[in-house]
């Protein structure tokens, strides 16, 4: 059956996904990383395309923004055989010793989010990257001598809210940015069996009033999608 929103069906979507937010990044990551990208979903800007990289078959597979649309897309991309996710996005970080273009790969995610404690009734949780994808992510981020981080992210719902009631407060705890997504993909692939990892490009200071330039985000961007392309070249070099 085809799935209620990814509208693709069995063998559209590779083994190995990539998961950006944007359906404009998703895009530009097919047309600039994937050989013979193709399109199998466009149904609610939900951007989905399959190519193949380094003779791999990829895909990458429009999230939208926040846990409960990325909740939605990793379960249905479960019912369409994928194996291997990773976001590929970008977080805001809370000290001025991270700064773009670097990455941050996550270790773990701090699930401040309304998706993860629905799927938990409220139980805690400790949302965790597959150990596989975490080690291939940084391994590929050290060969190709990218500048990163790998370290414990915030997984967020409200962007603007305020600063006092904002991921930030974990700092001191070890957390070293925040975004929106990360806890429910960790938690999801672990329910449905998938590996899932996050590598993020650092696009701001938690708190400043605007982004860093448009050059520097794009340089992230390519660095990180990088590092997660490698990554599965390894993987599926080593049996997977």
């Amino acid at each position: 059956m085809t799935p209620l929103h990814v509208r693709g069906r069995p063998g559209d979507v590779a083994p190995y996904v990539l998961l950006p937010g944007d359906p404009g990044r998703a895009q530009w990551i097919a047309e600039h990383f994937l050989e013979n990208p193709k399109p199998y979903t466009t149904y609610r800007s939900l951007l989905g395309f399959t190519g193949t990289y380094k003779g791999l078959p990829v895909s990458v597979q429009t999230t939208g923004m926040g846990c409960p649309s990325t909740a939605i897309v990793v379960e249905e991309l479960a019912q369409l055989g994928a194996k291997v996710l990773v976001r590929v996005g970008t977080c805001g970080v809370f000290s001025e010793a991270l700064k773009a273009p670097e990455l941050v790969v996550a270790q773990a995610s701090i699930p401040l989010d309304g998706t993860t404690r629905q799927y938990l009734g409220g139980k805690p949780y400790a949302p965790v990257p597959d150990y596989a994808v975490l080690e291939q992510l940084v391994g590929a981020a050290r060969r190709l001598a990218y500048p990163h981080h790998v370290g414990i992210i915030v997984t967020e719902d409200a962007f603007y809210s305020p600063l006092e009631h904002h991921g930030q407060a974990m700092a001191p705890f070890g957390a070293l940015a925040a975004e929106m997504e990360s806890s429910a993909l960790f938690l999801i692939a672990k329910m449905r069996e998938m590996k899932a990892g996050a590598v993020l490009a650092v696009v701001n200071k938690v708190g400043d009033a605007q982004f860093v330039a448009p050059e520097l985000i794009q340089e992230g961007v390519n660095r990180m999608t990088r590092v997660a392309l490698e990554a599965f070249v390894q993987m599926e070099n080593q049996g997977g």
